[in-house]
């Protein structure tokens, strides 16, 4: 249920407006990305937004001044990076056909490769369209991922990401520019300073040969009890290590750390030995990690089971038995109508939603600084209709 400061919202927008709906906080957003511009002013390390794990081109302009760019996964994220955000463009995919290699040369500023294959197939055709720099990702046998365990390590075993240390002494260096590493997943200062440290200690020879290092995503750089100072003093000394070797940080999710909302609102209570509330939100096809990872995204003005007086289990009302975002405590019982706020839910639920069971996606709407709330894009029939075929 809303809070008495409805996440910083008027109390009229929130028993107005429309649900469910993605809210981005423009003032959370703004102090986070005052974290990536002081990282970028106090070490000279490039900050790009990871755009797999949120993308709303309304908002770039926000985004501009503190980043470097975008990177991308593919040639659809490496486009609107190019047309929408206008600044550096990454690319990176575990593998790419003839195709998209070539749609990607119109956008792409840096392509990465995954393996010694692709790189041997794909890199003299980069090489002939001109000025675009070359990477090779390497997996680093560094696992430092906090979420979801094996499902988000890019170094558990058998992983297809990356180029392995042994593959390594046979790649003709002189034709890639950026020693790409990426093995963290919402890890706090330590993981990102155990793997700087990692890579200086295994890796020298290639991060000289390749003159560039992008330690890619998971720096959970806004997260409660991250040491921003840590990072920036350790970055530093790399650089000064290497010769003022160039560091560029993918981050994704750690730019959008308590920056946006989901709105929903209770459609129904019905009792089975306990309450259930359900929602015009899915977990589902709203915020489908809370599935995939699992956990249970934070919920204003709610506590744990049995903390407050009235105990309901959150669930979607599409007709998958396993819809459930949680279960949640109240001060007082849910009535259809009341609206409950999601925290923390830009990062991934809003680019992975889907239409199972023709349920519609959330609006999506900015609250301004000053309180005032702007609706985006509304979803119809329409939009759910035209991915049918």
């Amino acid at each position: 249920m809303f809070p008495d400061d409805g996440a910083g919202m008027p109390a009229g927008v929130l028993k107005s407006m429309r649900t469910p709906a993605y809210v981005l906080d423009v003032a959370a957003l703004t102090r986070n990305l005052a974290t990536a511009d002081r990282i970028r002013r106090e070490c000279g390390a490039r900050v790009l937004l990871a755009t797999k794990a949120w993308a709303m081109p309304a908002a770039f302009p926000l985004l501009r001044a503190a980043l470097d760019g975008t990177t991308a996964s593919g040639v659809y994220e490496a486009r609107l990076g190019r047309e929408e955000f206008g600044k550096e463009v990454h690319v990176y995919a575990p593998a790419y056909s003839p195709a998209e290699v070539d749609g990607l040369l119109a956008h792409a500023d840096h392509i990465y490769f995954n393996s010694p294959q692709q790189l041997a197939q794909f890199a003299p055709r980069v090489r002939q369209h001109g000025a675009i720099a070359v990477g090779l990702r390497v997996n680093p046998g560094f696992s430092h991922a906090t979420l979801g365990g094996r499902l988000y390590d890019p170094c558990a075993p058998n992983s297809r990401f990356g180029a392995t240390a042994a593959e390594l002494d046979a790649l003709p260096w002189e034709a890639i520019d950026v020693f790409h590493v990426h093995a963290l997943c919402e890890s706090l200062h330590d993981g990102s300073l155990g793997l700087i440290q990692h890579v200086a200690a295994e890796f020298a020879p290639y991060v000289r040969r390749a003159g560039a290092v992008n330690f890619g995503g998971g720096h959970f750089i806004n997260k409660a009890g991250y040491d921003v100072a840590a990072l920036i003093a350790a970055i530093k000394a790399f650089r000064a290590a290497f010769g003022g070797v160039e560091v560029i940080l993918e981050p994704g999710a750690g730019l959008l750390v308590d920056a946006g909302y989901l709105v929903a609102s209770v459609v129904a209570v019905q009792r089975n030995a306990k309450l259930t509330a359900i929602l015009d939100a899915s977990a589902s096809c709203h915020m489908p990690d809370v599935l995939e990872v699992p956990y249970k995204p934070p919920l204003l003005g709610a506590a744990e089971p049995g903390v407050l007086a009235h105990d309901y289990i959150l669930a979607g009302k599409t007709c998958m038995t396993g819809d459930v975002i949680g279960e949640y405590s109240f001060d007082r019982p849910l009535a259809p109508g009341d609206r409950l706020v999601f925290g923390d839910m830009m990062q991934y639920s809003f680019v992975k939603n889907n239409h199972f069971n023709g349920m519609p996606l959330p609006d999506i709407a900015m609250l301004d600084s000053d309180g005032g709330y702007r609706v985006l894009r509304t979803f119809g029939y329409a939009d759910f209709r035209q991915r049918l075929g």
